[in-house]
Parts: structure tokens; C-alpha cells; sequence
């Protein structure tokens, strides 16, 4: 990404992608705020498109060329970030795109400080679970249900279901007298796109029907 280098005047910035403005564009809110052309044209999808700067209603199909920015980027130079060659701002964008002196490795992040909040210790794992029949580790629910009916279908042992185990009102010895059709019945979700964690099993296995009902 070529974000604008420190010594670029923010004003050559588009404030939808964040980088040096290419082929600036004058959209029509009521201060004719300039973005990159690209930028306004996929506001073209949005059923209300606004400025957005000041949240104006815009038609994004109509629009003028910016062109006495375009001349100030002209005139105006900057440099580049990585290589730090000095150039006419309106090509820098390009430059910094292909420069060989540019990082393009993932940043890393850190937190800008240390939390003051305690880290719980016992929150137990609701994203992946241990297959009980082989001990397979590290399934979400849906491959869960997958390798199970892929691999144990004729397994007869009763075993406890690390999903429901895994939950508040979860009792961790509750065996189920037909695990798979358990799995299959209970278990065709995600549970995180259903679950209020502060509810009981009743309570969210209707709101679960009810969702699913309503898809159709």
C-alpha cells in the first residue's frame, strides 16, 4: 500500500483509501470534497451514497476532474517512504507501488499498552473441539460434525459431546446414547452465531429454530 510518506501534504490523501490521490475527483456534496476516482465509483453500489466527509448526499455517477489539485501534485514534490527519491507528488503513488526498497512484509501489531483487566484463566475453548471417539484435536463444529459421520458412523461407544460440554449449562458427564444423531441434529450450526452464553440450552436451541426458520 502507498500511504502518503510524512513530508506529503495530507492534502493530496484520499480519505476512502487512504493513499496519495490518483486521478482526483470533485464528487458534488456541497464542498466538492476530491477523492480518487476509483474510490468514488464503487460508492455507485451504495443505495444512499454520501460524502464521506461531511455525509452529504452525493450522486457518485457524476463528478469533475480535480484538475487544479492535479496541477499542485504536478508541481508540488514529496518523497518515498522506503527509498526516500524525491519526486513530483502525482507519481509517487505508482513509484512506492513498485519500489524496490518497499517492505511489503505483514505488519506486526502490539498493544499500545498493557491491559489493566485480570486475564481469565478458565475460559474454556468454544472454537474447536476434541473428537471424543479418537481424540483428534482442533475441529471446529462443522468438521467435528464432518469426521465424525466420516469416520466413527459405526462406532457404538456412548460418549459425552465436547460441544454442549463446552458451554455454561454444559455438564461434562452427560453421555449421549447416539452421539451422531446428536451431532446431526443439535450441531448443523456454528454455535457463536446463535449463542447468548448468559441463556440456558432450552433457551437458545428455540432461538436456533426460530433463526433457521426464518432463512427460508
Amino acid at each position: 500500500m502507498a500511504q502518503c510518506s510524512s513530508n506529503t501534504d495530507p492534502s493530496f490523501k484520499c480519505l476512502v483509501c487512504l493513499e496519495i490521490l490518483q486521478s482526483p475527483v470533485k464528487i458534488t456534496c456541497p464542498f466538492q470534497h476530491v477523492y480518487c476516482e476509483r474510490c468514488v465509483t464503487g460508492l455507485q453500489s451504495v443505495p444512499e451514497p454520501t460524502c464521506p466527509q461531511c455525509r452529504s448526499p452525493i450522486d457518485p455517477t457524476h463528478m469533475d476532474r480535480a484538475v487544479d489539485i492535479e496541477k499542485i501534485m504536478r508541481t508540488n514534490r514529496g518523497s518515498c517512504q522506503w527509498c526516500g527519491q524525491q519526486m513530483a507528488v502525482y507519481k509517487l503513488r505508482d513509484h512506492m507501488e513498485k519500489c524496490a526498497s518497499a517492505d511489503h512484509s505483514i505488519p506486526q501489531f502490539r498493544p499500545v499498552r498493557e491491559t489493566s483487566q485480570p486475564v481469565p484463566s478458565n475460559v474454556p475453548n468454544r472454537s474447536t473441539f476434541q473428537c471424543p471417539y479418537c481424540g483428534e484435536k482442533n475441529l471446529e463444529c462443522s468438521a467435528l460434525v464432518k469426521h465424525c459421520n466420516e469416520q466413527h458412523r459405526h462406532c457404538p461407544q456412548q460418549v459425552v459431546c465436547p460441544v454442549c460440554a463446552s458451554m455454561p449449562w454444559g455438564d461434562k458427564s452427560r453421555v449421549s446414547a447416539n452421539f451422531l444423531q446428536h451431532l446431526n441434529l443439535r450441531h448443523k450450526f456454528e454455535y457463536d452465531t446463535y449463542v447468548d452464553y448468559q441463556h440456558d440450552d432450552d433457551s437458545m436451541l428455540q432461538e436456533a429454530i426460530q433463526a433457521s426458520l426464518q432463512s427460508f
